[in-house]
């Protein structure tokens, strides 16, 4: 009713080559939360994939791009006309355009993304960067493991043959409850991965190098914090990593998953 929006995500295809799409979605939702507190952002990611998948399997005798997604998405997802746009590549094309239309304008004193937001970010980015984002599950409920009213839900993971990977974002730097919180459920989500995915489970905490927590070697607290996450995750199985070894872990994933 009031004719109010917010830019979300781009695509960019190919005039001469229709089968070359680029699609990306905004990674700060901060401007459609301002717009409606009660936004469903993990329906808004999900559709990122979901859309992706379908434009790259569409047929060459399925009706326009622009129709599949209107009519997929009705109401949830608006579609602006199309325009031209002259790019040097894709990659660049889509950068660009996200810039301009997408990214809210960067304040001079603006806040960098810090703690699990700004590993959860470069987790997916390395992700993503191998191609295997769209083939993983993002935000899984361990509920459908333990018990029914269990919140916590891990970032990400895939089932590579008789296994089942997965991975959570944990800042270290000065906070001990979600190690903690971690490390309490991973015994009962182990248990309910094998009973119901017939898989062992291999739960991954991903977490910031120490040199990010503390610059400081004298600052003895919050050494001997990062010290007691890590070892109460790994006491109980839990694999803990840093940002540093994403890529490591991505071309695993990529491998495992065949892309």
């Amino acid at each position: 009713m009031r004719n109010e929006f917010v830019n979300i995500g781009v695509l960019l295809r190919d005039a001469e080559r229709s089968e070359q799409i680029a699609v990306r979605f905004t990674r700060d939702w901060a401007r459609v939360r301002c717009m409606d507190p009660d936004a469903d952002i993990q329906m808004l990611e999900s559709l990122e994939s979901e859309l992706r998948q379908r434009l790259a399997h569409q047929s060459a005798d399925a009706p326009p791009f622009i129709e599949v997604l209107e009519d997929s998405f009705s109401n949830a997802l608006q579609i602006t006309q199309p325009k031209a746009y002259l790019a040097e590549s894709m990659i660049s094309g889509i950068e660009e355009l996200m810039r301009v239309y997408v990214e809210p304008r960067k304040r001079q004193a603006a806040a960098r993304k810090s703690g699990r937001t700004a590993i959860h970010a470069k987790m997916r980015s390395q992700f993503e960067r191998a191609g295997v984002w769209d083939l993983m599950r993002k935000r899984i409920a361990v509920s459908g493991y333990t018990k029914p009213g269990d919140s916590l839900r891990i970032d990400c993971g895939y089932r590579p043959n008789g296994v089942v990977r997965m991975f959570h974002a944990v800042s270290l730097d000065g906070d001990t409850e979600l190690p903690k919180v971690l490390a309490f459920s991973s015994a009962a989500i182990r248990e309910g991965v094998a009973r119901v995915e017939k898989a062992k489970l291999e739960l991954t905490a991903v977490v910031e190098p120490i040199v990010e927590v503390s610059a400081d070697r004298e600052d003895a607290d919050r050494i001997e914090q990062y010290r007691f996450s890590v070892e109460t995750m790994e006491a109980e199985d839990i694999r803990v990593l840093t940002t540093n070894d994403l890529p490591r872990i991505a071309e695993t994933a990529q491998r495992e998953l065949r892309v």
